[in-house]
């Protein structure tokens, strides 16, 4: 009968799963200015018939390590290169995620109801659907991190399990540092290490299955690491090592980002609309640590405080670099959501919690409305039509309504369920508000229509936020306008022009360029005709 019922459970998660991120992923073209990078390093790699070095703009790049670039290169094979494929991988890991959390909570909980509970958390929180829906290192990342933790906490509660649950940690972490580098190994290891510290039983590590993890780890994450360096020494070294990851800690790429509360506040915000219900979990968490039967909340802490200390000590700060710590969280709301509904007496903080999150939905359209009032100017660009406005605020009043009906009836955990479907009916507000947003969001029109009407033979100038997909889209090389302006973070093998007399030069070498410019640099451009150029915005 149990067992009937957690097939019943994942059956669910998977079709839910599916359609919070797969279900009309290629509704919106790659965006700019990471997705088009990403798709088109496995262009270019599938276009030079390369598995193993990264291309971009021709050169090779090393900003990442190679397995998403395996992933989206295969799925370029089989289904064409378009947005669907680009990001069918990231969706399929997403809902990987979703699974591994509903098993790795039957374990920790030894409940299916909290289990199932904290898998719709994930599932429904804002950040986890926005990067299971687009191209990033970050959702594969997160969840060969997840797999390898869920493997350790498998063989640490079976322990006739135990040289298998190793392995697996070991492999799941190998393929992490394919992924994103060093941390692959270094958070799952660390976040063990600690627990085991903490629960005094670190032997369980050590033994034979220690060396054959690690063995295997080797053979899986360095021969890749070891080609690049014999092939390319020490400007993979630099690059990879230096610029993609010393640098990010001692120098911040986002100075705004760079204070102590930014990923507090991030952890609180992102997995909205699960935020109240976390900030309530939080308050409780010491009473779960001092119980006897304590270990998967320690090892939840440990998951989060070494995920939360990693990056938080890095001057480069960015709400996808913390996702891995995502479904710890997710466990701490499905945990203390299923708790307070199992009370009879289920206390202020979760009444509170529940009745902001409530308060939330419903803001959410008046929100709209005064701003589509006060700011219509401002708007218009965005909402040409008030169409969309309409379908979202009646969508949302209803939402509302159906969820605080079922509240009020104190059918609290149908409520709650319909409180995940949030986020998810944003995603089919998109269609109201493509045509208006996707130039904004992607350089796909703009490239199409230079294409279709102009004989492009030589490079396009490009605004430095553009060129990445001016390169997807066009496959003709580019060339980048930022007056005043620094270099990308990570060095682009491209003409990067930012004095008049860099541009001069440039347009001198062409009998006619072709560009696609935000504005300001429009107004650079139109800074320096004369007698010598001459300028015609083609479209707008």
């Amino acid at each position: 009968m149990e067992n009937h019922k957690t097939l019943k459970q994942v059956l669910l998660l998977v079709a839910l799963s599916y359609f919070c991120f797969m279900f009309g992923n290629s509704l919106v073209s790659l965006t700019i200015p990471d997705e088009v990078f990403y798709a088109q390093t496995a262009k270019e790699m599938l276009k030079n018939g390369s598995w193993m070095t990264p291309y971009i703009f021709g050169q090779p790049q090393f900003e990442k390590p190679v397995f998403l670039y395996w992933l989206l290169k295969s799925s370029f094979m089989v289904s064409g290169i378009n947005s669907f494929s680009a990001r069918f991988f990231p969706a399929f890991f997403g809902m990987i995620g979703v699974i591994a959390v509903y098993f790795l909570g039957r374990i920790g909980f030894k409940d299916q109801k909290k289990a199932f509970i904290s898998a719709i958390v994930l599932m429904t929180a804002g950040l986890y659907v926005g990067l299971a829906r687009t191209v990033f290192t970050d959702l594969v990342f997160s969840i060969l991190i997840l797999l390898s933790l869920l493997s350790f906490y498998w063989g640490y509660s079976f322990r006739n399990r135990k040289g298998t649950g190793i392995l697996l940690f070991f492999i799941f972490a190998g393929l992490a540092t394919l992924t994103k580098g060093p941390l692959g190994l270094l958070i799952p290891l660390l976040t063990v290490i600690v627990f085991l510290l903490l629960k005094k039983d670190i032997k369980f590590l050590l033994g034979r299955y220690l060396f054959w993890g690690l063995l295997i780890f080797s053979f899986i994450s360095l021969p890749w690491y070891i080609l690049m360096f014999k092939l390319y020494g020490n400007a993979f070294i630099h690059e990879f090592f230096y610029n993609d990851h010393i640098r990010r800690i001692i120098e911040a790429e986002h100075i705004g980002n760079d204070t102590w509360y930014f990923y507090p506040f991030s952890m609180i915000g992102c997995i909205f609309p699960w935020s109240f219900f976390l900030a309530a979990a939080l308050f409780f968490l010491p009473r779960h640590i001092k119980e006897k039967d304590n270990s998967f909340y320690v090892f939840l802490v440990c998951w989060i405080a070494v995920t939360f200390v990693t990056f938080q000590s890095a001057h480069s700060k960015l709400v996808s670099y913390i996702f891995p710590l995502f479904p710890a969280l997710a466990f701490f709301c499905g945990g203390f959501i299923a708790d307070s509904l199992a009370s009879e007496k289920r206390g202020r903080l979760f009444n509170l919690a529940l009745s902001l999150s409530v308060a939330a939905v419903f803001l959410m359209p008046l929100v709209l409305i005064i701003a589509s009032i006060w700011f219509k100017d401002s708007l218009s660009p965005y909402l040409s039509s008030q169409r969309a406005i309409i379908f979202f605020v009646s969508a949302f009043l209803l939402f509302g309504l159906v969820m605080l009906s079922l509240i009020l009836k104190k059918k609290l955990l149908k409520g709650i369920y319909c409180l995940g479907l949030f986020v998810p009916l944003m995603l089919y507000f998109i269609p109201f508000v493509l045509h208006d947003i996707e130039p904004y969001l992607s350089s796909r029109q703009a490239c199409e229509y230079l294409l279709k009407n102009y004989k492009v033979d030589n490079l396009i100038l490009s605004s430095k936020f553009f060129a990445r997909g001016v390169k997807y889209y066009t496959d003709k090389e580019v060339a980048v306008i930022d007056m005043p302006g620094t270099p990308f973070f990570s060095p682009h093998p491209i003409p990067f022009l930012n004095t008049q007399e860099e541009v001069r030069d440039f347009l001198r070498g062409q009998k006619t360029t072709y560009a696609i410019l935000k504005k300001s640099s429009v107004e650079d451009i139109a800074n320096l005709v004369g007698g010598e150029f001459k300028y015609t915005v083609l479209k707008v």
